[in-house]
């Protein structure tokens, strides 16, 4: 099992920056890829950005140049690094991990709110 916390979020104006963390904890010796999904309020839940073991990264579109993944092995955290943050970025960030032989964990969500 892993554990996954996400911390960081809050309120920004739009054009300011903010900086996501999750902490995973557990079998992470087991996990291939981790990512950063947002839902918003009425929307769908849709994926932001992912990194692999092997440290490559994806990201949506619409976050492309703002965002960047990254990740900290002596840590066993993760890092969303967001930047000219827009309204539409708005939304609860969530935190995954998936295992080498299948399977999805999730953190529990941080708010990130950002103001025009």
């Amino acid at each position: 099992q892993v554990h996954l916390v996400e911390s960081g979020g809050g309120l920004v104006q739009a054009g300011g920056s903010l900086r996501l963390s999750c902490v995973a904890s557990g079998i992470i010796f087991s996990v291939n890829s981790m990512a950063w999904y947002r839902q918003a309020s009425g929307k769908q839940r849709e994926l932001v950005a992912t990194i692999t073991s092997g440290r490559t990264t994806n990201y949506a579109d619409s976050v492309k140049g703002r965002f960047t993944i990254s990740g900290d092995n002596a840590k066993n955290t993760v890092y969303l690094q967001m930047n000219s943050l827009k309204p539409e970025d708005t939304a609860v960030y969530y935190c995954t991990a998936d295992l080498l032989y299948g399977g999805r964990y999730w953190g529990q969500g941080t708010q990130v709110t950002v103001s025009s």
